[in-house]
């Protein structure tokens, strides 16, 4: 089952911001984790459902970024510079994204883009949400825990939707945070978003494959639980070898045309979902991504 409202999902789990973009409260003994950064326009939303559920900014000690994506790290400038103490953790090839002058470009550049499509441009006036060279923070990779005192994340490198993605586990709740290593939800659709390596996308998925997941934490579209929550990570390999298929048939009937496969299979997506959540420039990008890597492995 799919929820899309801001909530607690169940105790010390709280969900927060919008359809689009969420992220995760985490709280556990005196300190609290924030998992995922979203797009930046969902600040204002987060702040007044953090007040209006009670959930104290004081007790956030950390905040986990899944991987380096303009949609997925939006609002960690505003709560590292509010609060410096928090200690902000992502995979050793996220903070090497993060360090580079162009990749703070893109994320500030795409987050702008993002927040006039939606119309939240005035409303985020007055907010710090520039990536610049001040935020720094820990690396964490396969085999690290993160200990809160009660809970504890496990995480696990799983490269394909980039190459800095990571996931955390929690054991107890058995509660997936894999941002978009897993499928990204929309409506009816799980979108395989394998957007650097598709060998790596699946592979890391039958990394996951054995956990016992009550909880899949989504970056996008809400959250799951009951069956489907359990199925989940099982039905994003089924759609992502799909998905393989589509595209090696559409690298062959363009002969190997990328531009051209990108247009048809970006037409046919924005035709079957006008509303989709990422404007269709960027999307094009991450479908000629997926396509040049099927390409090659075809060649």
């Amino acid at each position: 089952m799919r929820h899309l409202q801001p909530g607690k999902i169940v105790d010390n789990l709280w969900y927060l911001g919008r359809e689009e973009a969420g992220i995760y409260v985490l709280e556990s003994g005196n300190e609290s984790i924030m998992i995922n950064g979203g797009l930046n326009y969902i600040l204002p939303d987060v702040l007044e459902q953090m007040r209006a559920f009670g959930i104290d900014a004081n007790r956030i000690k950390k905040l986990l970024v899944l991987h380096s994506h303009f949609d997925h790290v939006g609002i960690v400038p505003h709560f590292k510079r509010t609060y410096p103490g928090i200690e902000v953790i992502a995979s050793k090839t996220a903070w090497q994204i993060f360090a580079m002058p162009k990749a703070q470009a893109i994320i500030n550049s795409f987050g702008q883009i993002a927040a006039k499509q939606m119309g939240f441009e005035e409303a985020l006036r007055g907010y710090d949400l520039e990536w610049r060279d001040d935020i720094t923070g820990t690396a964490v990779g396969e085999g690290d825990s993160i200990d809160l005192g009660g809970l504890t994340l496990k995480i696990y490198d799983t490269p394909g939707h980039s190459n800095c993605s990571i996931t955390a586990y929690e054991p107890g709740l058995k509660a997936l945070f894999a941002s978009d290593a897993v499928g990204v939800i929309f409506k009816d659709m799980i979108f395989p978003s394998m957007n650097t390596n598709v060998t790596q996308y699946l592979e890391s998925l039958q990394k996951l494959k054995p956990l016992p997941v009550a909880y899949i934490c989504a970056d996008h579209c809400g959250y799951i639980t009951g069956e489907e929550a359990e199925g989940f990570v099982v039905a994003t390999i089924v759609e992502g070898e799909k998905w393989k298929g589509v595209f090696e048939d559409l690298v062959r009937r363009h002969g190997g045309n990328i531009d051209a496969a990108a247009k048809e299979i970006l037409d046919n997506f924005f035709k079957e979902y006008p509303d989709y959540f990422i404007v269709r420039e960027i999307m094009e990008g991450v479908f000629k991504q997926m396509l040049k890597f099927i390409s090659k492995t075809m060649q």
